[in-house]
């Protein structure tokens, strides 16, 4: 038997057996269509899992089922910060104190080898494949931060794994399947990966109290963009930090942060660039509230005491600039400030996630925009993911071009826009107008807490439809709402985020077994009940289903 095909089988098999760990019903479904997309014949899935969903429970069951129940199975689990890698193995020995990992990280002054089981460093190990020998699995944690640019160190890492196993699998586990310099994890040249298997959706976290809902007020203002020019997907910082990082600009918006946020405990602040950083925190301590700042220049120890007295509740305020947007966790924040712009649809998830986590006394999560990045990529339970497309924003004042200039008047040097002198004669050039509109976001930053419409169902149907474009079978449900048909197609024969949403729409619709396939789904139509209520919403040139209530399931509870 085909190696790769034996493993396959082995993992579908692992992904049905129970462990010694629950795990919540939608991460048993994560971790089965991960098994399941690789046992179909299909390589390289991704799983979705928003900050609060249990990532750690995810990530050691499919190490845990794909070794324990198919011995010979080599897994290496791969991230980028040795903090992550420490946690990760610590939650599978926790849930399989005698597992057979190691730890392969220079950071952690650790090189063990030779296991089922190995959690490393990507820096230490990229050029080092060889030194594992034959490996079946490849998981990656946070896998957003791999670049786009093909020759990067997973790349590298990968192709040399393959040199020994062409059939390597490759998972990806993220919160967010866009890279934070924009564009979508699975598409594009050199992927990594192939489809998302499974995303956990937020409103269902929500809505269960495993995430703290969030909620906007409307800042006094906006930042305006216009005419700034772009470089890697997002703006130049150079630019934004000469146009927003001014005194008067600083004073407004903190100050309205203050009074907005008085109730609130734990502030976290996005900015620009270092100075600006600074320069927020400055402002923040003479209004009279605690606040410190973290960059990527932070020293470690300092960096630690900073962030241990803000958990602690010492500090009320940390500005940062890009550091503090993924791995790190602060269930208390309760007050986001956005004052930084951003195209990446990545980096906006990773910044919102911040607030998400729930804490004793906490009810939500405040959102202030003052940089559009609300109303340019949409609510963070309904992005618009054409917003991560490379080299696109929806900003239609955003431009691309070369680092603009200037002109000095006295020798007519061109001199870089963000230069206060000209280097040339020493003109010194009058500070710049800062940009910002008046015109306050009305942006909602989850559409979930948003008002909704809703209309009454007044009749239901299930049918039999076949794909003209790929042949296969699904079950196309009618909605009589109003005057109109709104019609959704319902996929059980299908894999990965399909089959997920239609497991999702059984549960919800009947409350029992989801049926295996569309004959199935027919043949046991009459344990399925209409919902009373629907919210209908117009995407492109169709109505679509984005809610539903008062269906069998949820009279049942």
């Amino acid at each position: 038997m085909h190696r790769r095909t034996a493993v396959c089988r082995g993992l579908r098999r692992a992904g049905r057996r129970g462990g010694a760990v629950k795990p919540r019903d939608y991460q048993e479904a994560a971790i089965q269509s991960a098994f399941d997309w690789m046992a179909s014949g299909k390589s390289n899935p991704l799983i979705v899992a928003p900050t609060g969903a249990g990532k750690s429970v995810i990530l050691s069951e499919l190490i845990r089922r794909a070794v324990q129940d198919y011995p010979g199975t080599r897994v290496i689990l791969a991230t980028h910060q040795k903090e992550l890698i420490q946690q990760d193995y610590a939650a599978l020995m926790r849930l399989w104190p005698d597992a057979p990992a190691g730890i392969y990280s220079a950071g952690l002054n650790r090189r063990q080898r030779g296991r089922a089981i190995t959690f490393c460093g990507i820096q230490t190990v990229a050029k080092r494949a060889e030194e594992f020998g034959y490996v079946d699995l490849l998981i990656v944690d946070e896998c957003h931060l791999i670049p786009r640019k093909g020759s990067t160190q997973y790349q590298k890492f990968i192709s040399g794994l393959r040199e020994t196993n062409p059939d390597l699998q490759v998972i990806g586990l993220t919160a967010t399947p866009f890279r934070l310099d924009s564009g979508r994890l699975d598409a594009g040249d050199g992927a990594i990966f192939d489809g998302i298997a499974y995303d956990i959706p937020i409103p269902l976290l929500v809505e269960r109290g495993y995430l703290a809902p969030l909620v906007s007020k409307s800042p006094g203002f906006t930042f305006d963009t216009k005419g700034l020019h772009t470089r890697q997907g997002d703006w130049i910082e150079g630019e934004m930090d000469a146009r927003f990082n001014t005194d008067a600009v600083t004073k407004a918006a903190v100050s309205e942060i203050v009074q907005l946020g008085r109730d609130r405990r734990s502030w976290l602040l996005f900015c620009i660039s270092v100075d600006h950083a600074i320069n927020v925190r400055d402002e923040l301590r003479r209004q009279g509230i605690t606040a410190e700042t973290v960059t990527g220049k932070t020293p470690a120890g300092e960096r630690s005491r900073i962030l241990r007295e803000f958990k602690a509740g010492m500090i009320r305020a940390i500005t940062n600039v890009n550091v503090l947007t993924t791995g790190f966790d602060a269930p208390a924040t309760d007050l986001l400030a956005f004052l930084r712009p951003t195209q990446s649809l990545g980096l906006y998830m990773q910044m919102a996630g911040r607030a998400m986590r729930t804490a004793d006394g906490k009810e939500n999560g405040l959102v202030l925009d003052y940089a559009g990045n609300v109303t340019r990529h949409g609510p963070v339970d309904a992005v618009n993911v054409s917003s991560a497309a490379p080299g696109k924003s929806k900003d239609p004042n955003a431009e691309t071009g070369e680092v603009p200039g200037k002109t000095c008047p006295e020798c007519q040097s061109i001199v870089f826009i963000a230069q206060m002198q000209c280097p040339d004669c020493g003109h010194e050039f009058p500070p710049p107008e800062p940009k910002i509109e008046e015109k306050a976001s009305t942006a909602a930053i989850m559409n979930m807490t948003a008002e909704d419409h809703w209309e009454p169902v007044r009749d239901f149907a299930m049918k039999r439809h076949r794909s003209g474009r790929t042949g296969q079978h699904m079950v196309k449900v009618e909605y009589l709402v109003g005057s109109r048909v709104v019609s959704e197609m319902v996929c059980f024969e299908h894999v990965g985020f399909p089959r997920q949403k239609a497991v999702s729409w059984w549960q919800q619709m009947a409350g029992t077994t989801p049926p295996d396939t569309v004959a199935e789904a027919l043949d046991r139509e009459a344990e399925v009940r209409a919902p009373a209520e629907v919210v209908v919403r117009r995407e492109g040139k169709y109505d679509v289903i984005t809610r539903a209530r008062g269906c069998k399931s949820e009279v049942a509870a």
